[in-house]
Parts: structure tokens; C-alpha cells; sequence
């Protein structure tokens, strides 16, 4: 298994201020998809960024704390319906551009993870991985992947019986028996696939 962890030699390629994003909730059956951005301050980067797919979610919990007390950063979130209207990468994109806004300044180049960049004003590249490579996207990650397991908990109080403190609205069996038993809840997405078939067979 490969002992690499993000560094900032990317970020080295471009000019500043450098700004890392990230998304996360893009496969779930029900809730938003989040999306992060961030600038760290290279004199103070917290210890342990990294991929936030690596992370538990108490180092994740802690970092994304840290990682907020020393860095700027904005999130964008993407609803439901607007998931349904515009379709999912679409509305990923859009929750990209608004954590970008929430950064209140203009970067002078944006590192986003994945193949591809939103149509946007700002400098872009597209980082395949990036969590695994750049510190900027990784810290962007570990922030969006709280900060909406955060969400899916406050809404299974609101919703429960899908199980969503812990399956986070992914389509587990558990999950997909409960959507069968109970039906949609106003936070399930009916363009995909598994909630819009149900849909049709009510």
C-alpha cells in the first residue's frame, strides 16, 4: 500500500492565493451535495490532512475544526430539488462555485478534485486524485465530508427510520428496505434512479 500523503508540490505549479475544492455526497440516494474550499496558511497547516476517504470520522470531526481555525474557507451546498432540476454533476458544480464565493476573495488559482472544472471566472485546474495528492484539496475534503455527514445526522432526527446517521443516505440494504417501507422523504432525490422507480410504482 502506498505511505504517499498530500504535499503542496501542485500548488507550487500556480500562482496564489491557492484554493483547494472538493465535494462530497455525490452517489447518496437523499440529501445535498456539499462542496468545500479552501486556502490553508502554509505556516500553520494542521498535522494529519489528508484524503478524507482515509480518515475516521473523529480524526475527520478534528480536523475539519483545525483545519477552520487556521484556514480560509467557504462551503457551497447544493439542494435536493436543485439535484432534481439540474441533474447531479451539474448541481456539484454549482455547489462547487458557491463555496469558492463564500471565500469572500478571488483565488488565483483553484485546484479542484476530479476531471473536470465548473464554468466559472476563476483559473482552474482539474486534479484526478487530488485528495490523495494535493494538501489544499485534501483539507477541502476532510470539510466537505463533515460538514454533510454533519447535515445527514440533523436530518435523520428529522426523518428517521432510514438509518441516515449511519449510512449518510448512500443506497445501503438498509436504506433501500426502509425507502421501500416508508416511501420517499421530501429529502430523497427522485431523479436517481432507485427512488424514482419507487416513485413510479406507488
Amino acid at each position: 500500500m502506498s505511505s504517499m500523503v498530500p504535499d503542496f508540490a501542485i500548488e507550487d505549479m500556480h500562482p496564489g492565493p491557492i484554493v483547494g475544492v472538493d465535494e462530497a455526497g455525490r452517489g447518496p440516494l437523499a440529501g445535498p451535495v456539499v462542496a468545500a474550499a479552501v486556502l490553508l496558511d502554509r505556516a500553520c497547516v494542521p498535522n494529519g490532512i489528508n484524503d478524507s476517504k482515509k480518515l475516521d470520522g473523529p480524526r475527520r470531526e478534528r480536523l475539519c475544526g483545525e483545519i477552520r481555525g487556521v484556514a480560509l474557507v467557504g462551503v457551497g451546498i447544493a439542494t435536493v430539488e436543485e439535484i432534481d432540476e439540474i441533474n447531479i454533476l451539474w448541481a456539484t458544480m454549482l455547489a462547487m462555485t458557491r463555496a469558492v464565493e463564500a471565500l469572500g476573495l478571488i483565488p488565483g488559482h483553484v485546484l479542484v478534485d476530479g476531471d473536470r472544472v465548473p464554468k466559472w471566472p476563476w483559473p482552474a485546474r482539474a486534479v484526478v486524485g487530488g485528495d490523495a495528492l494535493c494538501l489544499s484539496i485534501a483539507a477541502a475534503s476532510i470539510v466537505a465530508k463533515h460538514e454533510r455527514d454533519s447535515m445527514m445526522r440533523d436530518y435523520d432526527l428529522l426523518h428517521p427510520g432510514y438509518g441516515w446517521a449511519s449510512n449518510k443516505g448512500y443506497g445501503t440494504r438498509d436504506h433501500t428496505a426502509a425507502l421501500n417501507r416508508l416511501g420517499p422523504s421530501p429529502l430523497h432525490r427522485r431523479s436517481f434512479a432507485p427512488v424514482r422507480q419507487l416513485i413510479l410504482a406507488l
